[in-house]
């Protein structure tokens, strides 16, 4: 068991995190959803190589997992003793959910609710699409409420009853001389509370396995990276506990025009001729919105920078907008006309006597 989730996602098992991701991605952009519309095999694909990532990105779930102990595959693919979900089990969603049920009980001394784990994905965006803002969708696999018990993972017209062994505090304490062990309750699994009969759509988790998609609002400006919180949007709390959140990373596609710089700028490479170089002019640049008109300086020399300012991307919180800066590079072509050779002829007749390179030589002490 302790290889089959490196065999899903096609790593050996001592796989760096990096390769791990690497593959997840690989696997997750080939068998998603909404590059398979109806395929429930690539569906089921897609929900494997997750809970394989959902263990193995996790170090702590990963040393657990290799180690085959008790806690081997928590919360993930594994599903040990006490997974999200897991029939006639607290449905506790990892570690720090078993010692918040233990140590941080509500008033009445009950069982406090487990929240759902969050969840993670990633949409691709145009660069127009981060620039300008967008709405798209994004389709998760994820546990659910059972429709059948609305969550109380009972049967219909039956309810769970208080555990009588832990009187629905979820722990069971056990003195041991001078001092007194706590330990999940054994009866119900820490719930609290026992299900005598058990919902026949979820098995008595009061959860299911369901195909969600969402509608998520991109800013305008946002870069790659960027990671987008829906709260409540992640896995559904086991007996009705709260939803976790999702978080959404976005992947922006490079412009073939518009670079973007560390420092938020935009930088566009726009080629001059010589004879634009050398007497100036005026030239149109591509912006955002379309096209604009910048004057270029007479003598301007190979790699000029100009700045419009404010007509970059929009900047993070609503702070304005960047600047785009337009870079002028002297275009030299391979091939010469005639005429061009004439005029190049010309132009070095009128610059006869003129070395640029003479400076250069004699810092050089040559």
């Amino acid at each position: 068991m302790a290889d089959d989730l490196y065999k899903v996602l096609g790593v050996s098992k001592d796989a760096s995190e990096e390769e791990i991701k690497r593959a997840y991605r690989k696997l997750a952009r080939k068998y998603h959803p909404d590059r398979n519309p109806g395929d429930k095999k690539a569906e089921e694909k897609f929900k494997e190589i997750s809970a394989a990532y959902d263990t193995l990105s996790d170090p702590e779930k990963r040393r657990e997992y290799d180690a085959g102990g008790m806690f081997a595959g928590f919360g993930g693919a594994g599903g040990g003793p006490f997974a999200g979900g897991g029939p006639g089990m607290g449905g506790f969603g990892d570690l720090g959910d078993i010692f918040s049920s233990l140590f941080n009980r509500g008033g009445r001394g009950r069982a406090q609710q487990v929240r759902g784990r969050d969840l993670e994905t990633e949409v691709s965006l145009s660069f127009e699409q981060a620039v300008h803002g967008a709405q798209v969708s994004v389709t998760v696999p994820k546990s659910e409420r059972c429709g059948t018990c609305h969550g109380s993972g009972a049967e219909p017209g039956t309810a769970p009853t208080t555990c009588p062994r832990c009187e629905g505090r979820g722990i069971d304490s056990q003195s041991q001389g001078f001092f007194s062990i706590s330990q999940p309750c054994p009866q119900c699994g820490g719930s609290g509370r026992v299900i005598e009969h058990p919902c026949p759509t979820c098995g008595g988790s009061g959860l299911t396995r369901q195909t969600k998609r969402y509608k998520v609002n991109i800013p305008a400006g946002v870069k790659d990276g960027t990671r987008i919180r829906l709260a409540g949007k992640g896995e559904a709390g086991p007996r009705g506990g709260p939803s976790g959140d999702l978080y959404v990373t976005t992947r922006v596609a490079s412009s073939p025009v518009f670079k973007r710089l560390d420092d938020g700028n935009l930088e566009v490479r726009v080629p001059i001729t010589i004879a634009e170089a050398l007497r100036g002019g005026t030239i149109e640049v591509p912006t955002l919105e379309g096209k604009k008109r910048i004057r270029v300086a007479p003598g301007t020399k190979h790699g000029t920078v100009q700045r419009l300012r404010g007509a970059g991307a929009p900047k993070p919180g609503g702070r304005g907008r960047g600047d785009i800066r337009y870079r002028l590079e002297i275009e030299v072509p391979r091939k010469l006309t005639k005429a061009q050779r004439e005029a190049a002829e010309k132009l070095a007749e009128a610059f006869n006597g003129s070395d640029p390179r003479a400076e250069l030589l004699r810092k050089a002490g040559v």
